[in-house]
C-alpha cells in the first residue's frame, strides 16, 4: 500500500500557562507514526483526551506539529507556510462532529457548498451549479433543487451531516478526516451516514482517517484500527483482528464496555475501563495505562514505557505482557 498521508514520529505539544510566568507541556500527540493509503480507512479509537482529534488536525496541517513529519503523497508539508498550502486544501478535507455548529445558519445549502468553489476559483456560475447538484446527489439529498434552497435549521441532524459530507466532497478531495461524524445524530441516521461514506470512498478512492470513541462503529467503516491512549498508539492491526483478538488491556476494556445487544445477557454487568485518564500534563512513568491496568506488573510496567511492536502477523501492541 503506497501511503497517501503519512505521519512520522509526530508530536504535538501545547503550552499551558501555570501562573503568570511559567508554562507546562501538554503532550497531546507524543510520537505517532501512521500511514493511510488511497481508498483505505484507518480508524483512530480512544477515550476523550487520548489525542485523536489533535492527530487528525495535524494530518490536515491545521496544526503544525512540534516534531516529526507530515507527508502527503510523498511531499513533506510539515513546515510549509499556509499561504503555500492552497493545493493541499483542495486535496484534504474534514467532516466534523457537530452538524449543528459546523454549518453557517445564515447561508443556504447552495451557498454553503458554493463557498469552497469560490474560494478556490473553480468553475463558472453554471459549472458550480452542476458541481453542487452532483455533490447533493452523491449524499442522497434529492431533489437537489429543493435542498439547495434550504437553511440548516430546516434540516434534520442526519441531513445536516450529509450537507457536511457534500461540502467535503465538493472539491474532489483525496483524503478526508472524519472526526466523530455520527456521534451527534440519531442511531438510525448513523448507519445511513456510515454506509454513505463507505460508498463514496469506494466510488472516489478517498483515504479516510475515521476518528471515534466508539470502537463498535469503527469496525464497520475501517480496514485498520489504531487504538490511542494518552497521545500514543498502544495497538494497531486490521479492524477484524482488533475486535476479535484485542491484545492490549486498554483495548480489551474498550471492547468489554460496548453494550451487548443479546437480551439473554441483560443481567450481566457491563465492564468499564477502570479509573479516569491521567492528566496529559502529568503523564505516568512507564506504561501510561499502568495506573488503570488490571494486569499491571509491579517493578516493570511503571519503570519503562513499552514500545509498539509486532507480536503477531500485522498486529502491533505496546505491552509487556507479550515480551
Amino acid at each position: 500500500m503506497s501511503a497517501l498521508i503519512e505521519l512520522k514520529d509526530t508530536k504535538m505539544v501545547f503550552k499551558v500557562r501555570k501562573g503568570w510566568f511559567s508554562t507546562l507541556d501538554l503532550r497531546a500527540v507524543d510520537g505517532v507514526s501512521l500511514s493511510i493509503g488511497r481508498g483505505n480507512t484507518t480508524g483512530i479509537v480512544g477515550e476523550s483526551g487520548s489525542g485523536k482529534t489533535t492527530l487528525g488536525r495535524v494530518s490536515l496541517r491545521l496544526l503544525e506539529p512540534t516534531a516529526g513529519k507530515v507527508l502527503f503523497d510523498g511531499k513533506d508539508i510539515t513546515e510549509v507556510k499556509e499561504s503555500n498550502l492552497k493545493w493541499f486544501r483542495r486535496k484534504a478535507q474534514g467532516i466534523f462532529q457537530d452538524p449543528y455548529s459546523s454549518l453557517n445558519p445564515y447561508m443556504t445549502v447552495e451557498r454553503i457548498l458554493e463557498e469552497p468553489l469560490v474560494l478556490h476559483e473553480i468553475g463558472s456560475d453554471r459549472e458550480r451549479e452542476e458541481l453542487i447538484s452532483k455533490a447533493l446527489t452523491d449524499v442522497k439529498l434529492t431533489p437537489t433543487e429543493e435542498f439547495a434552497g434550504k437553511y440548516p435549521h430546516m434540516l434534520s441532524g442526519g441531513q445536516r451531516q450529509r450537507v457536511g459530507v457534500a461540502r467535503s466532497l465538493i472539491l474532489n478531495p483525496e483524503y478526508i478526516v472524519a472526526d466523530e461524524p455520527v456521534s451527534m445524530i440519531d442511531a438510525s441516521s448513523r448507519v445511513e451516514v456510515l454506509s454513505l461514506l463507505r460508498g463514496l470512498q469506494e466510488k472516489y478512492r478517498i483515504g479516510f482517517m475515521y476518528i471515534t470513541h466508539d470502537i463498535a462503529t469503527s469496525k464497520y467503516f475501517s480496514e485498520r484500527i489504531a487504538v490511542m491512549y494518552l497521545g500514543r498508539i498502544v495497538e494497531f492491526a486490521e479492524a477484524r483482528t482488533v475486535i476479535a483478538e484485542p491484545l492490549h488491556p486498554y483495548t480489551q476494556a474498550l471492547i468489554a464496555a460496548v453494550p451487548d445487544p443479546d437480551p439473554s445477557n441483560r443481567l450481566h454487568d457491563r465492564s468499564v475501563v477502570p479509573g479516569e485518564p491521567p492528566n496529559p500534563i502529568n503523564v505516568p512513568s512507564g506504561c501510561r495505562f499502568h495506573p488503570r491496568c488490571p494486569r499491571f506488573m509491579k517493578n516493570k510496567c511503571e519503570i519503562k514505557e513499552p514500545v509498539l511492536r509486532e507480536v503477531k502477523r500485522v498486529h502491533q501492541v505496546a505491552c509487556y505482557l507479550y515480551d
